[in-house]
């Protein structure tokens, strides 16, 4: 075995490891395995560096002001933010930094943000209530035409949860990306087969407009119509004989 080949029971272990986490893949070849899990290391690369970015801000943030950083903790140990502040530079303290003149035009912005953000908040959280409830009538709507269950119902909720959350966090699953591709397929397939049963049911006419045509011994005739064919019989050598002179 080479030096740098993983043992066979190290393999194995990798192998388990990855198809838990990723069941619907079987990774038969090395190529999908490695594929996956060089995949997963640049995934996990970008997220320790964004990891690093907001560290870095916070870093920076507290060795430009040393009180940043213990307010910041004792918040995090769940002190009261308004007691730590006035333990840090007392009442007359907050007070001469909301007095301060310097200030009032930045105060003034910041306090206009804050009003927006609480009515933004109350409005969407208002246009969310009306929307739940009327998509709570629309399931259980669908629930009795469709005679599904409330296992299946939630199913699909906890699928529909499942992609926007993906979508928030702008990082999708493989399961949910293979979920869409079927949906586009299927909505393609139905349409195939709705134009398919469309041309079989044009045939089925035509040949069923051709064997009446036959079965009657008529024959086409123009605008669709079918003209009846008299039939005579065919006079044979002998019919007429009498009548022939030599």
């Amino acid at each position: 075995m080479a030096e740098n080949q993983p043992t066979k029971s190290r393999r194995e272990s990798v192998l388990g490891r990855m198809r838990t986490k990723y069941p619907e893949k079987k990774f038969e070849d090395e190529e999908e395995l490695f594929g996956q899990i060089d995949d997963d290391l640049a995934a996990g690369e970008e997220e320790i560096g964004k990891y690093k970015e907001r560290e870095q801000i916070l870093t920076d943030g507290f060795s430009r002001d040393p009180r940043a950083a213990n307010f910041f903790v004792r918040i995090l140990k769940g002190e009261n933010p308004w007691s730590a502040l006035v333990e840090m530079v007392g009442v007359d303290g907050v007070a001469e930094l909301l007095n301060d003149p310097a200030k009032q035009e930045e105060f003034a912005e910041a306090n206009r943000k804050y009003v927006e953000r609480i009515a933004k908040e109350k409005s969407l959280g208002e246009e969310y209530e009306a929307n739940f409830a009327s998509s709570m009538k629309l399931l259980e709507q669908m629930q009795a035409e469709r005679g599904l269950s409330d296992e299946q119902i939630d199913g699909a909720m906890d699928f529909i949860m499942k992609m926007v959350n993906e979508a928030i966090m702008g990082k999708f699953t493989p399961e949910t990306i293979d979920m869409a591709l079927k949906a586009i397929n299927h909505d393609a397939e139905v349409e195939a087969a709705r134009a398919e049963g469309e041309v079989a049911g044009k045939n089925a006419k035509i040949d069923e407009k051709l064997r009446k045509t036959k079965a009657g011994d008529g024959l086409p005739a123009m605008g669709g119509a079918t003209v009846a064919v008299p039939t005579e019989k065919r006079k044979g050598f002998f019919d007429d004989l009498p009548r022939r002179k030599f």
